[in-house]
């Protein structure tokens, strides 16, 4: 589907280091946030739909958001909201980034990101070229994209199943927005993937987990160590850019 490490022909450790960002996903407690904060990550993401195994009531992202510290944006990924529960949300969690992860249309990114004054980033899932069709028309109504993969038919959640696509769908796209690439992502496939599409951010979820919304620490460090090794900054390095 797409080229392992070890497929990539010629790559030597300076020609893969393209500087970009981590994304720590499905966040669930405080420890993690620490963890992933000392290691270099540049955005935590907390999912805030009550079907997914890794959600977190408003109530207790607002205990979590204490933790997070300052130079570090804080994602709320939420799917196909209302605005009752938008307001519900940010009365007691006020995040730095809603990551609309659901069907929502450019009118309605628009509309969400007027009403909450939030940043705002559009997931697109991707299985197919035909699923990239009409991406166009986030570009003046997005802040950021995210690319993720299509979930499994019949799943209860649309992300977060460790399921990376093809990722040849992507390439020689110019796209006017920061990005980030979600699906699948580890340790093993992140080179590969910093070669072929130079994402600016990378998320990472459930291939550094020993359970839905448990983080493996030893997974998480070792992804982080490679994406440092690859180019990533920390929050620090971005705000001395």
């Amino acid at each position: 589907m797409f080229p392992a490490d070890h497929d990539i022909p010629g790559a030597s450790e300076a020609q893969l280091r393209r500087p970009f960002r981590v994304k720590v996903c499905g966040i669930t407690d405080a420890e993690t946030i620490a963890r992933a904060h000392a290691l270099g990550a540049s955005f935590l993401g907390f999912v805030l739909y009550p079907p997914s195994p890794r959600f977190v009531p408003p109530e207790r992202l607002a205990e979590l958001l204490a933790c997070v510290p300052a130079e570090v944006r804080t994602v709320g990924v939420i799917v196909d909201a209302t605005d009752a529960f938008l307001d519900h949300l940010l009365s007691y969690a006020p995040v730095d980034i809603l990551q609309l992860h659901g069907s929502e249309t450019p009118e309605r990114v628009r509309a969400i990101a007027l009403r909450t004054g939030c940043r705002v980033m559009k997931a697109i899932r991707v299985g197919a070229q035909e699923d990239l069709d009409g991406l166009e028309a986030y570009f003046e109504v997005a802040d950021m994209l995210l690319f993720d993969a299509r979930p499994p038919r019949g799943a209860a959640w649309p992300g977060g199943h460790g399921l990376p696509f093809d990722w040849r769908l992507l390439a020689g796209r110019r796209l006017p927005l920061p990005w980030a690439l979600a699906g699948g992502l580890d340790a093993g496939n992140l080179a590969a993937a910093v070669e072929l599409l130079a994402p600016p951010i990378v998320d990472v979820s459930s291939r550094i987990e020993t359970a839905p919304g448990v983080k493996d620490p030893h997974k998480l460090a070792a992804f982080m160590a490679e994406a440092r090794r690859l180019g990533a900054l920390s929050p620090k390095e971005v705000s001395a850019c």
